[in-house]
């Protein structure tokens, strides 16, 4: 079954059980500073899940396009991408675990056709410390519409998902209970993080079977439905929302509870047609034929590039057919590097011309079933997408020929001219190792460790002394002093934000009375510029995010969390990162000791009192709160 037949299917489905569809947003919400782009179906309607009446009433329905650039680095493996739509339904305090758990299991089983002894669901096991029970109720629902489809339905309690993968799957076994990291929602992430007077609660996530020759056990353990294993993949999630968390900590339930639930239309696209790559259903296979055709290559030798460009082109043009164009600039500069992203991949399969042309009207014709209402430029997004094909390939160019100066006199090359090239003219280093094994030019030996040498240099030339790195400059840990210092991470967000995605803290400064923030820019920031950041800092006050925290592996907060820091080779092995806003697209998530307020709203009114150099390409800002 193709990918649009199973959206209109869906709202079709929701509307006989007494829905209304609402409009999809825009990837780009306007007004709403806390996000790059629209990463969930719930995100525009948390106004109504948090308690306000929607003028359509309690039952509503819609697909939502969305984009998390969190994920971009997993894009290449058959299931993980930026941009994807998804499936949803809500009730606003109307119905409960009940009708939802057989609405979607019979959609899934009678409207797509999936094979329901295929299909497997998780429930929360439940959290001790805060009094919160097991959610018994759903899994026996679960087990009675298991039963009535004459399916043996056992139960099985794991709790951490890594005990599964020593443990497996026993015979009969289909209910799972895990632990809050895997089945539990809030906007903090788990119940210990879940911010005060928030609405929160279990969910129930439905996963389908794509056969055990899936598992890779040595690498991923035993098969489990939470495992990172490609056996079971995850097509959709019911979120229950029945607690809220009080003053003191502690959790109680909602007079009315709300049912939240998001599907992956890609995904339940592709157990339809029983694939477990995402990328052959019908939203992605005419992109990757096409792509075969240009390169000449198989998509089964190449799976990593093809998915990329196949993935990135598609999140490109429907930021394109909203009316963004690429920039140096938050949302512009995210589409600015998804296309860069794909172009460069397409260099990996030999694509050396622009080719933009044959592949974007397929993406339009993939979704010209979306509404005007969201994609209000289309007429002009593929000459808005070719421009910038052609001005990269520029920027490309200009790599070419200082490469060539390089290498005129000298028949080898180094990393640290790699790395000039790279760092001077944006020529990626795989393109210089790419061009030297074809004009026969040879690398020096330990080329690698050359480049690594020049940019831990170069990030060393722009760190001060991590002396009191963890104390985040705080002179102490005074009220006040906490306010400033949270404020200051907005402060390096907003910068980021309007001024320059590059810039990074150059130093810092907090005490109870002021915030003194140096960071780099080869320029005096204008009035307007100093405005728009002061405004965006004040906006997020106002919209008194949560302000929440954990600690995790470097690793783990480097290359998953996408954490902001300075200091990663210094840094060990255990770290704390805090995340201001929505956890799955943050204002600010950053590595820090804190301590942090627990909520935007308590800082005060942040104005920008001077503006002065530093030193040589570093500013200085000094911010007072009142």
């Amino acid at each position: 079954m193709d990918a649009n037949t199973i959206r209109q299917k869906f709202l079709d489905f929701q509307v006989k059980h007494g829905h209304k569809v609402i409009e999809p947003a825009p990837l780009v919400l306007e007004g709403d500073p806390t996000t790059l782009f629209t990463g969930s179906g719930m995100q525009p309607l948390l106004p109504y899940l948090l308690g306000k009446k929607h003028p359509l009433g309690t039952r509503l329905c819609d697909s939502q396009p969305s984009m998390r650039l969190q994920d971009i680095e997993d894009v290449g493996d058959p299931r993980h991408t930026t941009v994807f739509e998804m499936l949803g339904n809500w009730s606003l305090g109307d119905y409960f675990k009940e009708e939802q758990i057989r609405n979607f299991f019979e959609f899934l089983t009678k409207e797509v056709g999936l094979d329901a002894e295929r299909i497997y669901v998780t429930c929360f096991i439940g959290n001790e410390k805060y009094g919160i029970p097991k959610d018994t109720e759903a899994a026996k629902i679960w087990q009675k519409v298991f039963q009535e489809a004459g399916i043996e339905a056992k139960i099985a309690e794991i709790g951490e998902a890594a005990k599964g993968d020593k443990r497996g799957i026993k015979p009969g076994e289909r209910i799972f209970f895990y632990d809050d990291h895997e089945n539990w929602w809030s906007r903090g992430g788990g119940c210990e993080t879940t911010p005060i007077g928030d609405p929160c609660g279990p969910d129930s996530e439905v996963f389908y079977d794509f056969g055990e020759d899936k598992q890779d056990v040595e690498k991923f353990g035993l098969a489990h439905p939470a495992s990172d294993g490609a056996r079971f993949m995850e097509i959709g999630n019911q979120v229950f929302m029945q607690y809220r968390r009080n003053e003191d900590g502690s959790f109680s339930e909602l007079e009315k509870k709300n049912v939240d639930f998001g599907a992956g239309l890609e995904r339940i696209t592709a157990a339809s047609i029983d694939s477990f790559d995402v990328f052959k259903i019908s939203l992605m296979k005419p992109i990757v034929d096409k792509l075969e055709k240009i390169s000449g290559k198989s998509y089964d030798n190449n799976t990593d590039e093809m998915r990329v460009i196949a993935d990135h082109i598609r999140g490109a043009y429907l930021l394109a057919a909203q009316g963004l164009a690429p920039s140096n600039k938050t949302q512009g500069y995210a589409m600015r590097r998804l296309l860069r992203r794909a172009i460069l991949r397409a260099l990996d399969l030999g694509i050396s011309d622009n080719f933009l042309a044959e592949i974007v009207p397929i993406v339009a014709d993939n979704y010209k079933e979306l509404p005007d209402s969201i994609l209000t430029h289309r007429e002009v997004a593929l000459d808005t997408l070719l421009k910038e094909e052609v001005a990269f390939r520029k920027t490309l160019n200009k790599g070419l020929k200082e490469l060539r100066k390089l290498t005129k006199n000298s028949e080898t090359l180094s990393g640290r001219d790699i790395f000039k090239l790279q760092d001077t003219y944006g020529f990626p280093m795989e393109l210089s190792v790419e061009e030297c094994y074809r004009e026969g030019i040879k690398l020096s030996e330990n080329y690698r460790d050359e480049f690594d040498a020049a940019l831990k240099e170069q990030r060393e030339r722009s760190q001060t002394a991590s002396k009191g790195m963890f104390k985040g400059g705080l002179e102490d840990h005074g009220e006040q002093t906490i306010k400033y210092h949270t404020a200051t991470h907005l402060l390096l967000a907003a910068l980021q934000k309007l001024v320059s995605p590059d810039i990074v803290q150059k130093g810092s400064n907090t005490t109870a009375e002021r915030l003194r923030f140096d960071f780099n820019l080869d320029h005096k920031m204008t009035d307007d510029e100093k405005k728009a950041v002061e405004d965006q800092v004040n906006e997020w006050i106002k919209a008194d995010l949560p302000v929440v925290h954990d600690e995790y592996d470097k690793d783990y907060a480097k290359n998953k969390l996408k954490a902001h820091g300075q200091f990663w080779d210094k840094y060990p092995d255990k770290l704390k990162v805090y995340t201001i806003g929505d956890f799955d697209s943050p204002v600010s998530r950053e590595v820090c000791g804190g301590p942090h307020v627990e909520h935007t709203g308590v800082i005060g009114h942040f104005t920008i009192k001077k503006e002065e150099s530093s030193s040589a390409g570093v500013r200085r800002i000094k911010a007072v709160i009142e």
